[in-house]
């Protein structure tokens, strides 16, 4: 979201006139170009804040994949009391034990063996990963046995043909689910991600096909190979319906089920390529690996799509007698896009780095100053030493202003020869302000003499992701020009004001909460500088913005001690983890966090101590998102959701549709009067010798059983026929009329 130029209306006739400000020529990818009326610029904000809220919003199912023995567990829990359910043995623990031989079994084997073969393979699949998705796939077997079940009871034409018809194609969605992850995240070629891709399948299918009989169809080895891949006599009788030609099903459903994600992938796939040069493949990689483990993967992406930027660090220290009591550091980006990925954690690194206690603010940049990496919050603490090393005091300091200006109200403070400011627009609600802006009223503000300015975005007042826009104050708006304005103002008042020794407190608070409260590691922090008789006290909250009403409540609070105070928040995205909005206020009781910042505004008050200030400015070259990169990038996972849903429901529906039409051909070919026949043509086509001849009064069999795999009794034609548990010989078939 990166407008290039900044107009304004001068006249009600919208007569439009260009404002090159100040700095804009550092911008990355500045041009000139001519302007378009304010209205415009209205509209084209709106739909831009729209779409990023949208993917903003897709943080929300991030979470952590549990570790493979907690899958495990669960696993063999669901497959336990599928067993109870299904089995009618004798015993209860029988019926347990079923379940987890033929439910958990296969699941279990893909948890351990699947990574393995991918592994070898060169992918990156987990085992927490793998387990994760057996136990999906386990979910998605029962779920369909369970909704077939169900409509067998209710439905006397469907019998148990249609029960394991169901059971067949669930094996084949198996394998396409596992071969749709693997290959976005592991492996390209489709066919080597098909091999690990079927060990689910394969597991199952092998179960199946040992503990139905049917090797007795194929007349495979001896006695000997028969006792170990024929196992019928142990197996529920439901088994004993399948054939052959099943199996023969299965693999051709697993193919056509594969085609269709191929298909499916290179659809998705080519926007992506053709506008970022980036593979959606490369996306969903990274953000799996994020969700189930915690990775980087999704840094990998990000660079290659990101663009060179130079940004401005700006450090202001304050030096006391012991040595450095606090430090402000501000580079202009954006601490994003979540959790620790980029610069997500930003403001714990540069904390980690100070010897006086730490205040990272909220520069004037949006999501297209996102870091691409976590490795580029090194160059930034880099140039945050290097502009110690060139570190200046002076023990002079103006009384803070507090400026109003439209929408914007500014809080201003004057160390020497520069200036610290911050800009809020509470009560109204206002998320980021965008980087032309920032470099804007900056200059600005240097136009009264100042020679270095700190400019934060308090960032204190929000609504979330609600409502038609997010409230980002970008180039061309009101806003923009309010805080423009208002910087302009405040540099030319503190440049005039009279200096005063200064004294400084701080105090801090780890507090209670956690990151899925809304409050990062570093808590509460307080700082409270004394010029005369004025203190001003400054409170940043380790938060991403807050809810509306808390900052006045709190600002109003502490102007009850002191003579100035404003509240900010450091913008941190590791409170995002879970929730794309997470404010300070949204999870914790505010009298609660009122009284906290008071006693620590009380503690930095009995801090206070001369000290000298100083503040510098370098750059950084940096990789970030870039100009209209988040914007695209959001509107293609947005588009990709909606559309990728829809797409994938057709081709789910494609190729439900397609495997129906074979069990249709299949029942039809192996109806009651011609089983035999296609029995017979089945294993020519196998290139053994068939076995099995039927008669239709030895061809029909209805167990009835009080609960089953199908829910009901069942019925099929010819079919083995068993007496107490054995299989009956050929020879002991009778002859076909």
């Amino acid at each position: 979201m990166t407008a290039r130029v900044i107009c304004r209306c001068e006249r009600a006739s919208h007569r439009v006139v260009r404002l090159r400000p100040a700095g804009w020529d550092s911008l990355p990818g500045a041009e000139s170009v001519e302007c378009q009326y304010h209205y415009i610029w209205e509209y084209t904000y709106t739909i831009m804040s729209a779409t990023q809220g949208n993917l903003a919003s897709l943080s929300r199912i991030i979470f952590r994949a549990p570790s493979w023995y907690s899958s495990v567990t669960f696993t063999l829990l669901i497959a336990i009391v599928a067993g109870i359910a299904s089995f009618d043995s004798r015993f209860i623990l029988e019926d347990a034990w079923k379940g987890v031989f033929f439910i958990a079994v296969p699941t279990l084997i893909a948890s351990g063996v699947t990574p393995y073969i991918d592994g070898k393979l060169g992918g990156r699949l987990t085992r927490n990963r793998a387990s994760l998705l057996a136990l999906v796939g386990e979910l998605l077997v029962v779920g369909v046995l369970v909704v077939v079940g169900v409509l067998s009871e209710f439905v006397p034409q469907l019998d148990q043909v249609f029960v394991f018809d169901a059971l067949f194609a669930a094996l084949a969605g198996l394998f396409a689910l596992w071969l749709l992850v693997i290959m976005a995240v592991s492996n390209r070629s489709l066919l080597r991600a098909s091999i690990p891709a079927s060990v689910q399948t394969v597991s199952a299918g092998v179960l199946l096909f040992v503990y139905s009989g049917t090797a007795r169809f194929l007349e495979i080895g001896g006695p000997i190979a028969r006792s170990y891949f024929s196992r019928p006599e142990v197996a529920p009788e439901e088994l004993l319906i399948i054939l052959p030609s099943d199996f023969v099903l299965l693999g051709g459903m697993c193919g056509l089920y594969a085609a269709a994600v191929v298909v499916f992938i290179r659809i998705i796939d080519r926007p992506w390529k053709q506008s970022m040069g980036v593979s959606v493949l490369d996306f969903i990689s990274g953000f799996i690996g994020y969700i189930a483990e915690g990775t980087d993967e999704l840094e990998e992406f990000f660079q290659g799509i990101g663009e060179e930027a130079v940004v401005p660090v700006t450090v202001l220290s304050f030096q006391g007698a012991a040595g450095e009591k606090a430090r402000f550091v501000l580079p202009m980006v954006h601490p994003g896009p979540m959790g620790e990925i980029g610069g997500g954690n930003l403001p714990a690194r540069i904390a980690q780095q100070a010897d006086g206690l730490a205040f990272p603010p909220h520069a004037t940049a949006g999501h297209d100053f996102n870091l691409v990496t976590s490795h580029e919050v090194e160059t930034l603490l880099d140039t945050t030493a290097e502009a110690m090393d060139e570190m200046t005091y002076d023990d002079d300091v103006t009384e803070s202003v507090r400026l109003g200006e439209g929408e914007a109200t500014l809080l201003a403070q004057a160390f020497g020869e520069s200036a610290f400011i911050t800009s809020s627009y509470a009560p109204e609600f206002a998320d980021d302000v965008e980087y032309a802006v920032g470099l804007s009223a900056s200059a600005e503000a240097r136009q009264g003499g100042l020679r270095n300015i700190m400019l934060a975005d308090a960032h204190n007042c929000n609504n979330g992701l609600t409502g038609d826009d997010l409230g980002h104050v970008v180039p061309g708006s009101k806003r923009s020009f309010d805080m423009i304005e208002g910087a302009r103002r405040a540099g030319e008042t503190l440049a005039e004001a009279p200096r005063y020794p200064l004294r400084m407190g701080v105090a801090w608070a780890k507090t209670t909460w956690d990151p899925l409260d809304g409050i990062g590691p570093l808590g509460v922090r307080v700082a409270v500088t004394e010029a005369g008789d004025q203190q001003t006290a400054y409170v940043l909250v380790d938060g991403n913005n807050m809810e509306p009403g808390l900052r006045d409540m709190l600002v109003g609070t502490i102007e009850d001690r002191v003579s100035q105070a404003e509240v900010m928040t450091t913008d941190t995205h590791v409170v995002n983890t879970v929730e794309a909005s997470n404010q300070v206020g949204e999870r914790i009781d505010g009298t609660e966090f009122q009284s906290l910042v008071v006693d620590l505004l009380e503690k930095a008050i009995a801090d206070l101590e001369p000290v000298e200030a100083g503040m510098v400015t370098e750059r950084a070259e940096v990789t970030v998102f870039g100009n209209n990169r988040t914007e695209t990038l959001a509107s293609h996972a947005n588009a990709m959701i909606q559309m990728g849903g829809a797409l994938a429901a057709a081709f789910a529906v494609s190729v439900i549709a397609i495997s129906v039409l074979l069990f249709v051909v299949t029942w039809a070919v192996c109806d009651n009067d011609c089983w035999s026949e296609s029995i017979t043509t089945t294993r020519r086509a196998l290139g053994v010798k068939p076995i099995l001849r039927t008669h239709s009064d030895v061809a029909e069999r209805t167990p009835t059983r009080s609960h089953g795999l199908s829910l009901r009794s069942w019925k099929r034609g010819p079919t083995l026929v068993t007496t107490h548990h054995s299989v009956l010989s050929s020879d002991e078939i009778c002859e076909r009329d």
